[in-house]
C-alpha cells in the first residue's frame, strides 16, 4: 500500500516524498492507471497540505481508486498520526483527467494534533470497560469466553480530535453463538465515547432452499465436484459443522469454526430441503455469485474489494443461530440457520447481497457503524441486497423491496425483517428524517436511507413489484415519479465509492448523492432533480 507523507516538508525533500509515492499499491499488477494515480496525487497532497488538514505526524494510505471513463480520478486514502489510526480521517482527493486538484471530501475537517499520545487509562481498563458494556447489552445471559482487545487510536468521529482506545469485545452466548461490541474509550478521562455492535447483520444445478433449482459454477476434484467457483474468484462454501469460532477477534482467535468445502459425487447439489445439508449451501453458493455479477454487470466491479479476488461462505454456523454477518477478518460470509421458529436458515438472496455489501462499504466509504453512518451502512446493505434481488430475476424469488422475506417463519407477524417503502411498518424505523435518528439502532436508523431509496427508484403510491403490495408516503406531502432502480444503483454506487467517508451523515449522503447525480447525468438534470426530491422527500434538506 503506498505511503505518502506531506507532513514531513521540514525534514524530506519533495523528490523523497515523490520517490515515497511511487510505490505501488498492493492490488496494483495489471492495473497502470490505479497505481499511477497516488503517484500523481503526491504534489497536490504537499502543495494543499494545510488546506487538507494535514500536519506534522501524520501519514496517508491509499485504500481505494477509482478512475472515470475520462480519466478524472478519485484517491480514497486513510490516515495516522503518529503510526496510530485516525478514526474520521479518512478523505478523498478528486483530480482532473490532466491530474489538477477539483477538490475533497473529508470526513473531519478538525485539525488532527494532539499534545501527547500515551493515554492516562490502561489498556486493561479499556477492556474493562468494553467488557462490562458487552455484558450491559445483553442483561440476565450469561457469556462465555469473553475477551476484550484494545487499541489505541485517535478519534476525529465525535468532535475535537482525542486519544481513545477502540476496544472490541466478544463473547458467546448461552447457546455457543458470538455477540460482539466495539466501545470507544476516552483514553485520558475513561468516559466512554460510543459503542456498536460489531457484527453487521440483518438475519453445476442445485436445489435450493429458497431460489428453487439454481445454476452452480463448481471445480472438477478428483472423481468429485467442490463448490468452489473458478469463474468468480474461487469463491467457495463450506460447512461449519454447527460450530462457533473462539472469539471473533482477529489474529487473538484461538481457532475459527470449520469451513469443509461442499463436495458432491454428480454435480447436482442438494434436495430444496434444509435434511439436506448442501442445499443452504446452494443458496449462499447462489447468493454470492449473483452478487458479484451485479456488482461487475452494473459498476464494472470485480468482487467485493474490487480486486477479483472471490470470499467464502460458512453456513450451519452456531447453534439455532439467529444471524448471518460479513466479516472483513476472514473476507468472509456466515449463517446460521435460524431457531426454526422465528427464522429458517438466513441465506436467502437478498441477505446475501445485503451482508456481502457490507464487505464493499469497508473497502471504499467504511461508514462507521453508528449513528447516522451507521445507517447509512446497513441501508447500503438493504439497497444493494434488493437490486441484487431484482438483478437475478428468480422467478421463485421474484424482487421486492422487502429485507428478508423468504427467511422469516409463518409466525413471525411481520413477514419481513425490514420495509423499505415505508421503513416504520417494522414498528421501529421511522420514515421521514429527525435528530432522534442518530440515536437509533442502525437496523432502524437505516429506514431514512431505504426510505429515500425507494421513492428514487419507485416513486411514491401504490404499486405492486414481485407480487408484493407496495404504498410509500413522503413526509412532505410531494408526489415523486420513479427514475428506476439501475439510475438508483449507479447514483448511490458512485456516492458511496468517490463521496462518502467514514463520517458521512444524512445531510452528507444528501450532498454525495447530488454529486454522483452530477457526475453522471449533469447538474440540473431530471435525475439530479429527482435526487433532490427525495431526499425532501424523507426530511433531509
Amino acid at each position: 500500500m503506498s505511503r505518502i507523507r506531506p507532513y514531513a516538508l521540514a525534514a524530506t525533500t519533495t523528490a523523497a516524498l515523490l520517490a515515497t509515492a511511487l510505490s505501488p499499491t498492493a492490488d496494483a499488477a495489471g492495473r497502470p492507471a490505479r497505481a499511477a494515480a497516488p503517484a500523481d496525487a503526491a504534489a497536490i497532497l504537499v502543495e494543499r497540505a494545510a488546506s487538507l488538514g494535514l500536519g506534522a505526524g501524520q501519514e496517508m494510505r491509499v485504500r481505494d481508486v477509482v478512475i472515470d471513463a475520462d480519466g478524472s480520478r478519485h484517491i480514497r486514502y486513510d490516515r495516522t498520526y503518529r503510526e496510530l489510526p485516525v478514526l474520521g480521517g479518512d478523505f478523498v482527493l478528486h483530480l482532473s483527467p490532466d491530474g489538477d486538484y477539483e477538490g475533497a471530501d473529508r470526513a473531519t475537517t478538525a485539525s488532527v494534533a494532539l499534545p501527547s499520545v500515551t493515554p492516562a487509562l490502561s489498556a486493561p481498563k479499556a477492556a474493562d470497560v468494553a467488557a462490562h458494556a458487552l455484558r450491559a447489552a445483553h442483561p440476565g445471559e450469561p457469556l462465555r469466553r469473553l475477551t476484550a482487545r484494545p487499541q489505541l487510536v485517535v478519534d476525529a468521529l465525535h468532535g475535537t480530535p482525542r486519544l481513545a482506545w477502540r476496544t472490541r469485545a466478544a463473547a458467546l452466548d448461552a447457546r455457543g453463538n458470538p455477540v460482539a461490541r466495539t466501545v470507544l474509550t476516552d483514553a485520558r478521562s475513561g468516559a466512554r465515547i460510543d459503542a456498536w455492535d460489531t457484527l453487521e447483520s440483518a438475519a453445476g444445478d442445485g436445489r435450493s432452499l429458497y431460489g428453487g433449482t439454481v445454476p452452480l459454477e463448481t471445480t472438477p476434484a478428483g472423481s468429485t465436484y467442490a463448490l468452489k467457483d473458478p469463474v468468480r474468484g474461487g469463491t467457495h462454501t463450506g460447512d461449519a459443522a454447527n460450530q462457533t469460532d473462539l472469539c471473533l477477534l482477529g489474529t487473538l482467535c484461538v481457532s475459527r469454526a470449520p469451513s469443509t468445502v461442499f463436495t458432491d459425487a454428480d454435480n447436482h447439489w442438494g434436495d430444496g430441503t434444509a435434511a439436506d445439508r448442501a442445499s443452504a449451501a446452494v443458496d449462499a453458493q447462489y447468493g454470492t455469485a449473483v452478487t458479484w455479477d451485479y456488482f461487475k454487470a452494473r459498476h464494472g466491479r470485480a468482487g467485493i474489494a474490487g480486486d477479483g479476488k472471490g470470499s467464502y461462505n460458512r453456513v450451519h454456523y452456531g447453534n439455532r443461530y439467529n444471524n448471518a454477518f460479513w466479516d472483513d477478518s476472514c473476507f468472509c460470509m456466515t449463517y446460521g440457520d435460524g431457531d426454526g421458529t422465528t427464522f429458517g436458515p438466513l441465506v436467502s438472496l437478498d441477505v446475501a447481497g445485503h451482508e456481502m455489501s457490507h464487505g464493499v462499504t469497508s473497502t471504499t466509504a467504511n461508514l462507521t457503524y453508528t449513528g447516522e453512518s451507521g445507517g447509512l451502512n446497513e441501508a447500503t446493505s438493504d439497497i444493494f441486497g434488493t437490486l441484487v434481488e431484482f438483478h437475478a430475476a428468480n422467478a421463485e424469488d421474484p424482487g421486492d423491496w422487502l429485507i428478508g422475506e423468504k427467511i422469516v417463519r409463518p409466525g413471525f407477524a411481520r413477514g419481513a425483517l425490514r420495509f423499505m417503502d415505508r421503513p416504520s411498518r417494522d414498528g421501529a424505523s421511522p420514515d421521514c428524517w429527525s435528530p432522534a435518528v442518530a440515536a437509533l439502532d442502525v437496523h432502524h436508523s437505516s429506514g431514512i436511507g431505504n426510505h429515500f431509496a425507494y421513492l428514487l427508484a419507485e416513486g411514491s403510491g401504490p404499486k405492486t413489484l414481485g407480487g408484493v403490495a407496495h404504498h410509500s408516503p413522503t413526509c412532505d406531502g410531494s408526489t415523486l415519479t420513479g427514475l428506476g432502480r439501475a439510475r438508483l444503483g449507479a447514483v448511490w454506487y458512485r456516492a458511496l465509492t468517490v463521496y462518502m467517508t467514514s463520517s458521512t451523515t444524512y445531510t452528507g449522503a444528501r450532498t454525495a448523492t447530488l454529486k454522483a447525480a452530477a457526475d453522471l447525468y449533469g447538474t440540473g438534470s431530471a435525475e439530479h432533480r429527482a435526487v433532490a426530491a427525495a431526499w425532501s422527500a424523507v426530511g433531509v434538506n
